[in-house]
This record gives C-alpha cells, sequence and structure tokens, in this order.
C-alpha cells in the first residue's frame, strides 16, 4: 500500500521526470495528462483538471471540466519508457466531476459500484485472470504496420519456429520488473499470435493490469521492429484473439465460495447460479464484451471461439469452461471475451449477470459433453442452447432491450454506448469491401 509521502520519496529515489496521470474511455483507450514531477503534490491534492468534452463518452461541453483523483496503490515507474532525462511513472486515476463527485461515467467506477453490490450480498472480492491473445506483424521501412506475420509458428512451438520467443521474454521481463506476478507465456494456434497469463487478482487491480499490459505490449513489440495488435480477427482464415476471463468469488474469510468439495466438478450452489446469470444474459453484454464489427468475424464455427451459450467442464466448443484446478483455484472461464473490449466494462457486466443469477438462485444448463459444433441447429434448439450475436447490430439489439445493461453501466454510459456502436455500425454498412468488389464487379 502506498501513501503520499512514499510516493514522493520513490519519485525522488528512481529520479522520475515526469508522471502520467491515466484513465480510461468508455471504448477502452488508455488516456492521459502527463505533469511534470514538480506538480505531483498538486495531482496527490486531486487538483489535476482536464476537458471531459474531448473525451469519447465523457460529458458535453457545458459541463467539461473534470477532475483527476489518483488511485495511490497503482503508483509505478514505467520502466520500459526510455526518456531522455530521468524516468516517467503514472497513477491511474478516477474521474470525478467539477461538483467533486464522482463521474458515473467513468469506466473505473462502474466497475467499483457494482463491487460494492458483490460486497452487499456478503462476499468480499470478485477474482479475475485473464488470458490475452495478440499479433505481431511486421512494420515497414516507414514504420507502418503491414500483414507480414513476425514468425510461422504454432501452438507452443520453440524457436527457430517460433520466431517471435524473444519479444515475448522481453514483455514478461518488463512485466516483472513492474512488479507483476507471470503465470505463463507462450505462442498461440495461429502465425504471428502469442498469449501472455499473469496472476489472479481482485477485479479492479486486473483490469489495471490489463490496460498496462496492453500498453507495454505495444511499446516493446514496437522496440523489436513488430506491431501488436489486439485486433480480434486481423486475418481472415485462422484463428482470432480472445481474453478468456476466469472469474470466482472469495468470501470476509478468503474462502473460494464457488468451490463445493463434494459437488460435481468441484462447483457450489452459488458457482452454478453465478453461470446460470452468465448464459441468461450472455446475448445482452455481448457488445460490452465483443465490442467492435471485428469482434463477430472471430465468434464464428470452426476457429475455437464459442458461438453457443452453454458450459462444460472440458468442452471447449461451450462459452463457459470449468477448468481443472480444484480448491482456491477454482473458477469459471468465459471464453467469448475478446481483448477490444473496455476491460472495467467487461468485468462490471459479468461480474452483474452473474449475481443476478445468485440473487434469484436460478439454475444453469446442464453441463455439455458434446462437440456443439457437430449438433444440428434443431438439436440445440431442443436443448434450450441460444447463439451469441452474430453481428455488431444484434449486440446493439440485444443490449438495447437489457434492462441489466442499463442499470449496470448506468444511464448516461448505457446511452452512450449505443449512440457510439449504432454509428460504428451505420459507417460500417456502408462500406464498399473488397469482397464485393471481387465478387461482384467482373460479373454484375
Amino acid at each position: 500500500m502506498y501513501n503520499r509521502e512514499t510516493i514522493i520519496q520513490l519519485a525522488k529515489e528512481h529520479d522520475v521526470r515526469f508522471v502520467r496521470l491515466q484513465f480510461t474511455d468508455m471504448l477502452g483507450t488508455v488516456k492521459n495528462v502527463e505533469i511534470p514531477v514538480e506538480n505531483l503534490n498538486r495531482a496527490l491534492d486531486n487538483d489535476i483538471m482536464f476537458d471531459g468534452s474531448s473525451i469519447k463518452g465523457f460529458v458535453r461541453i457545458d459541463e467539461a471540466d473534470m477532475y483527476l483523483y489518483p488511485d495511490l496503490n497503482t503508483w509505478l515507474v514505467l520502466e520500459w519508457e526510455k526518456a531522455p532525462i530521468g524516468k516517467v511513472a503514472r497513477l491511474i486515476c478516477d474521474v470525478y466531476k467539477s461538483d467533486r463527485t464522482p463521474y458515473e461515467g467513468d469506466p473505473r467506477y462502474i466497475l467499483k459500484r457494482n463491487i460494492n453490490e458483490l460486497k452487499k450480498l456478503g462476499f468480499e472480492k470478485f477474482n479475475v485472470g485473464v488470458e490475452p491473445e495478440f499479433f505481431l506483424f511486421k512494420l515497414d521501412a516507414s514504420g507502418k504496420p503491414t500483414m507480414e506475420f513476425s514468425d510461422l509458428g504454432g501452438y507452443f512451438d520453440l524457436s527457430p519456429i517460433d520466431g517471435s520467443e524473444d519479444v515475448r521474454r522481453d514483455i514478461v521481463l518488463e512485466l516483472q520488473k513492474m512488479g507483476f506476478e507471470m503465470e505463463v507465456s507462450h505462442h498461440e494456434v495461429a502465425f504471428g499470435q502469442h498469449e501472455i497469463n499473469f496472476h489472479f487478482d481482485n477485479a479492479l487491480e486486473a483490469c489495471d493490469n490489463i490496460q498496462t499490459f496492453k500498453v507495454l505490449v505495444k511499446n516493446v513489440a514496437r522496440r523489436h521492429g513488430y506491431h501488436a495488435t489486439f485486433m480480434p480477427k486481423p486475418v481472415q482464415g485462422i484463428n482470432g484473439s480472445g481474453m478468456h476471463s476466469n472469474l470466482s468469488i472469495s468470501d470476509k474469510e478468503g474462502k473460494n465460495v464457488f468451490y463445493d468439495e463434494n459437488a460435481l466438478n468441484g462447483l457450489s450452489e452459488v458457482a452454478l447460479q453465478f453461470i446460470a446469470g452468465i448464459m441468461k444474459h450472455a446475448q445482452n453484454f455481448g457488445l460490452v464484451c465483443n465490442p467492435i464489427v471485428n469482434s463477430y468475424k472471430r465468434l464464428v464455427p470452426g476457429y475455437e471461439a464459442p458461438v453457443y451459450i452453454a458450459w462444460s467442464d472440458s468442452n471447449r466448443s461451450t462459452m463457459i469452461r470449468i477448468p481443472a484446478a480444484r480448491g482456491k483455484g477454482q473458477r469459471i472461464e468465459v471464453r467469448s471475451v475478446d481483448p477490444s473490449a473496455n476491460p472495467y466494462l467487461a468485468m462490471a457486466v459479468m461480474l452483474a449477470s452473474g449475481l443476478d443469477g445468485i440473487k434469484n438462485q436460478m439454475t444453469a444448463l446442464n453441463p455439455l459433453k458434446k462437440n456443439l459444433f457437430k449438433m444440428s441447429e434443431s438439436e440445440r434448439r431442443r436443448l434450450g442452447i441460444k447463439n451469441l450475436p452474430e453481428s455488431l447490430k444484434e449486440a446493439i439489439d440485444f443490449f438495447e432491450k437489457s434492462e441489466l445493461m442499463k442499470e449496470t453501466l448506468g444511464n448516461e454510459l448505457f446511452e452512450k454506448l449505443i449512440e457510439a456502436k449504432t454509428r460504428e455500425w451505420d459507417e460500417y454498412k456502408m462500406r464498399i469491401t473488397a469482397y464485393e468488389l471481387e465478387k461482384y464487379l467482373p460479373i454484375i
């Protein structure tokens, strides 16, 4: 735990010259206001302002002035930043309005508010572990991304086939310097595709870490002459990138309430109710967990991404899987989430959905052993298995009708997200694609 005096002392010890006050906009983009270290005291007094009307999903121009309130526990010296003189540090901030009240549309605030709902039910922690995947592409001579893969490796390959091993290792070393507890890193299924997993944490810290991770990966990749992208499906015909999210809940004694040693798969009644809530609202939260047009190019049969709303202990064709770990490590893995999602909002909507299942003592469908991709549509319908949204437009329609999503995100962000994503879909609809030109231009 950091306090004001510790941060000021650490800034001196590490020769910090600039401090980035970071926050996240509605779409999940990391933003920052950079200050010279001489203004650190002002920042710690919550006295640094910015223009909120210029940020996606934030306030209107007539209520633009907003304050940044640093979370002292997020103090971090950014070791990968190569400043000419001194070092750069960061503090992740909560966003407050000009009247010094929390801004209801701040994604970090929304997650905090939903964690408080968890505590009202007598639980203590929402634990999150993510498995973000990304692609590395070569840069051209002018530093722009190409579509040329960084390597031609496959799942768990070694060097020299995995030509990006050094990049991945460099990313892990930089993360470790900053205190991240790393789990595993490896080459993924597709050419140029990689996965790096870090340790379970409480949801807020996990989301802060995801945002830091994304920025670091892009910086280290560029240092090696590559472009890192978290786009869900950058290349047709190969696997896309997911961000499988492992979720569990702890009580005030630190006990994992998802575990019951006497139950099938070790899953407690609370865990089954949480799964039922996730499944009930999966279509509704698709817009948050799969927020861009490209997200739905990943959620198609044949590439290991889920398409159908079901759960199983080992069946990877389902949306929810139960990993083998038991006891403290008991968890559920939601496999539909992709890395273009705003992590704070994604975790908030999944938590709210699961808690709805607990509050209303919902019953989950039976776990499925069969490969869902080999079932007929009529068989899936008979079993009560629904599809995830198949397009951004379908995701908007489900989201717009959901009272739980409105309650979870708050009226302001709920409406702004619909507005922004409807605009994105309309832009996409009007685009003439290479597919259309190749298919129709020669023959029509």
